[in-house]
């Protein structure tokens, strides 16, 4: 007699034990890959924790193997991670052909009903509250990438503030993904954005359009979906309200005020393309790190991209000296042992421009450290579509590919080193 499907099962009643170890008191929860559960462990003095049944709901049994080995990936994901903002894992285990994971029990409220509470109160979120809130949450994220794990999925249902505790944690790594699991790995001798591409999975209007539209992710993606969350709790919208139906740019500041520069950051945060966002948890604090600065600081950290050019006339000034000192006329860049047309398009576009080849030369090298072997490329397209330029000109439209406003200015700054 074939066994009952896991996806045919009734819902676990109150009182029932699991496992002869786990006494399950209410549902918390049901989703589309099974159930979770309040549940008090015996062997741990009656201790909480959460039961989360494999349950696929609407699922043949063809892809029924495909759901189990989703629900085994996130023991093996939480398994893994050890930290005090993300809940422990305790067990996983399977009986009466079902399949369960025993974790940590979080008792607090997610940030969907903290803001639901706040607007009850008339108010959202406030900015300075965002920016701590922030700051408490990027380290966590930081330390699953540095497992080469994504999220995929934070918003603020999967994050939580337990009762007592001012620091928030990040719950369900049930869509996470691990970059080793990777269906479609790059080439290894390539250096790529993107991590690989993956099931469609993600919250519409967190989640990044190549997440959404392609399964692609890396760990920028959970840092978009970081930055929606950020604007829903300051403007209390959802984000569908948030973007512009037409333009499909993001419109938030209507609805809420916050300084310039974490306004800048937040914008960062919400590229559309992952090569202008943020890479990392640690560049996002680090910029937050300035804000609230002195003048001079946040001038030249955050907000240099705003400032008007005469703030660096005495730079540009000696543009044109740097530009001309370099006397190696001879000297070829980007030429490629496969590609020598390029080489010889590259010299003739120099060759219109009053830019000298070696200054050009020391503007990749400066660009490639901090957005690595795409530098060529883009210095490349810059001078195809602008071949007069001047040399404050190039700066400029080269500095604007460095998506980190700190990095942006180290690299100016290095240009008159």
């Amino acid at each position: 007699m074939m066994s009952q499907s896991p996806m045919t099962r009734p819902e676990i009643a109150a009182g029932t034990l699991i496992d002869n170890r786990y006494i399950i008191q209410k549902l918390l929860g049901q989703g589309g890959l099974g159930r979770t559960y309040l549940a008090f462990d015996t062997r741990r003095f009656n201790e909480a924790c959460v039961l989360k049944e494999f349950a696929p709901i609407g699922t043949g049994e063809s892809g029924l193997e495909q759901y189990r080995n989703l629900f085994k990936r996130e023991a093996k994901i939480l398994h893994q991670l050890q930290h005090p903002q993300i809940p422990k894992f305790l067990a996983c285990f399977e009986g009466d052909g079902r399949l369960f994971l025993v974790q940590e029990y979080v008792d607090g409220k997610t940030y969907s009903r903290l803001l639901g509470e706040l607007q009850r109160q008339g108010r959202n979120f406030s900015e300075d509250e965002v920016i701590q809130w922030l700051k408490n949450l990027l380290p966590v994220l930081e330390y699953v990438h540095q497992h080469n794990i994504i999220h995929r999925d934070i918003s603020p249902d999967n994050i939580m503030l337990p009762d007592g505790k001012d620091l928030p944690v990040l719950i369900d790594f049930g869509v996470g993904k691990q970059i080793a699991d990777i269906n479609e790995v790059r080439s290894s001798n390539q250096q790529v954005t993107f991590v690989g591409k993956m099931s469609l999975v993600g919250k519409v209007g967190y989640a990044p359009r190549e997440q959404i539209s392609l399964g692609l992710c890396s760990p920028s993606s959970d840092l978009y979906a970081l930055g929606v969350t950020a604007i829903v709790l300051l403007t209390g919208r959802d984000p569908s309200l948030l973007m512009d139906q037409y333009s499909l740019e993001w419109n938030w500041r209507d609805y809420t005020y916050v300084t310039d520069g974490f306004a800048q950051v937040l914008d960062c945060m919400l590229e559309d393309r992952p090569n202008k966002r943020y890479q990392t948890a640690s560049e996002v604090l680090r910029d937050l790190g300035y804000i609230g600065e002195p003048e001079v600081a946040m001038s030249s950290a955050i907000m240099v991209d705003d400032l008007p050019a005469t703030v660096f006339n005495p730079e540009f000034q000696a543009m044109s000296f740097i530009s001309q000192s370099y006397k190696q006329p001879e000297e070829t860049i980007f030429s490629s042992p496969t590609s020598p047309q390029t080489g010889r398009r590259i010299e003739q576009e120099q060759q219109q421009s009053s830019l000298q080849p070696a200054f050009i030369k020391h503007c990749q090298q400066e660009l490639a450290y901090h957005i690595g072997p795409m530098a060529n490329l883009i210095i490349e397209e810059i001078l195809a579509h602008n071949p007069y330029i001047s040399a404050d000109q190039f700066i400029e439209l080269v500095t604007k590919e460095i998506p980190n406003f700190q990095a942006a200015f180290e690299f100016k700054k290095s240009l008159f080193s």
